[in-house]
């Protein structure tokens, strides 16, 4: 049967966007369909805008350290306005890369929403285009709190458009997005109080970056309440927000709900031409990206497994070279670096202790916990945390994790040798460049 188009791509985020570009690399005749704006997530309301607000707070704690060397700084005061307007220009100009690029790729474009009439048909706007493969690459939406009065709580997309930065903000969620987002808000001058379920941030993470996280957050004036979640959110009579726990309730001015992300699959009409979903609505996936029904295939969020864009981009970019570039790349994930941006940060790559030990290796740990060099100076509480996990047996290094300054950007370069199999000793061969944080990474005995 002959298709309008080789492949149809739903969804112009990152995944989407560079598995349509590649296809057309490689020859295939490729159409895009995204109803709001191309970058997605990432570009729009997630990575991008995120780092640059973080960028943003970092700002008043280097003030107060230049004190510490000698300068004579006023007091600061900042233009929360002014840093979401230069932010909006920004995004306006990523955003319109991804078109451009997709552009002078030679995809089609449809600017509208689109969803699947039957196995190879997709409606979009008032059109209707076949095609021998469709790709899900819608991603996913922040989920809203679950309790009476949640719908008073904002998400992480909305909180770009603020006009105006609150004074007292609670986040309820301990992941990556909350903890980041306390650090945004108390670094630009807000009261902060974060509250996760659990005893300890960052599920999931490694328990010595865990405990260090919480410390960073507490030492930058957050209020942490842990083992707790909201019962119910109201509106006081003076306009403010009462968020009820099981023993307490505490005001605010704004609420964010930051307790995760859902696949954006509703509408699609992926259950009536047979694509199977799980039940928070994901659409699982094998190696290739293929899901229930053979050719159609999705990528990113939207499969629920790691909501990173450097996933979906891989995942997007493997199946575009094995459908369309005769290049057949299965898609493994294991050895995932990742960081979340706090004061410090943290980062990692690998296997956590815990896991680990799960899986059953003869565990050797080595660590470093000091203060950077830096703070000699700022007088500033800090202190960074450097842990290597390695298999006692083998030498093989399993995992590798950092809280600290400049740690996503040490822990990448790591992971490259990590990725490649590297041994303890081929770390301890390695000269050190003096005085650097990262030297730690080469000299832990």
């Amino acid at each position: 049967m002959k298709h309008d188009v080789d492949l149809f791509v739903i969804g112009g985020g990152s995944g989407g966007v560079r598995a349509a570009r590649i296809a057309a690399s490689h020859g295939a005749r490729v159409a895009i369909a995204e109803e709001s704006r191309w970058g997605g997530t990432c570009v729009i309301r997630g990575c991008v805008p995120k780092k640059l607000l973080v960028y943003a707070a970092e700002f008043a704690a280097d003030v107060a350290d230049a004190r510490g060397f000698g300068w004579e700084v006023a007091p600061p005061k900042h233009d929360w306005g002014a840093l979401i307007a230069a932010k909006d220009r920004e995004i306006d100009r990523l955003s319109g890369l991804y078109l451009g690029n997709l552009r002078k790729a030679g995809v089609t474009i449809h600017e509208d929403r689109a969803w699947l009439v039957d196995a190879h048909t997709v409606e979009v706007g008032e059109r209707r285009v076949t095609a021998a493969y469709i790709l899900i690459a819608t991603g996913g939406s922040p989920r809203h709190l679950p309790i009476p009065g949640g719908e008073l709580a904002v998400t992480s997309d909305d909180v770009f458009h603020l006009p105006a930065l609150p004074q007292r903000i609670v986040i309820v969620g301990g992941g990556y997005i909350g903890v980041e987002f306390a650090h945004i808000f108390a670094g630009l001058g807000a009261t902060v109080t974060l509250i996760h379920r659990g005893e300890v941030v960052l599920p999931g993470f490694d328990h010595e970056v865990r405990a260090a996280v919480e410390r960073g957050l507490r030492h930058h004036g957050i209020t942490v309440v842990a083992g707790d979640e909201p019962r119910a959110l109201e509106r006081t009579a003076a306009g403010a927000l009462r968020v009820r726990l099981a023993t307490t309730s505490i005001e605010a001015d704004l609420v964010m709900s930051a307790i995760g992300r859902r696949p954006n699959t509703g509408g699609l009409g992926l259950p009536e031409v047979g694509v199977a979903l799980d039940p928070r609505g994901a659409v699982p996936i094998d190696e290739w990206s293929r899901t229930s029904v053979p050719h159609i295939h999705a990528v990113g969020d939207v499969t629920g497994r790691i909501a990173l864009t450097p996933i979906a981009i891989r995942e997007g970019h493997a199946f575009a070279d094995s459908v369309f570039g005769r290049r057949p790349t299965p898609i493994q994930l294991d050895l995932i670096p990742t960081a979340v941006f706090g004061q410090p940060p943290a980062a990692t790559v690998g296997l956590s202790e815990e896991m680990a030990r799960t899986r059953g290796f003869d565990v050797q740990v080595f660590r470093a916990d000091f203060r950077p060099m830096r703070h000699t100076l700022t007088g500033r509480d800090e202190r960074t945390l450097m842990k290597m996990v390695i298999d006692a047996r083998t030498r093989r290094v399993l995992g590798l994790h950092m809280v600290g300054a400049d740690a996503p950007e040490i822990i990448q370069a790591a992971s490259v040798a990590i990725t490649m199999g590297a041994t303890k000793e081929d770390f301890d061969r390695t000269l050190a460049i003096h005085p650097t944080a990262a030297e730690e990474l080469v000299l832990l005995r």
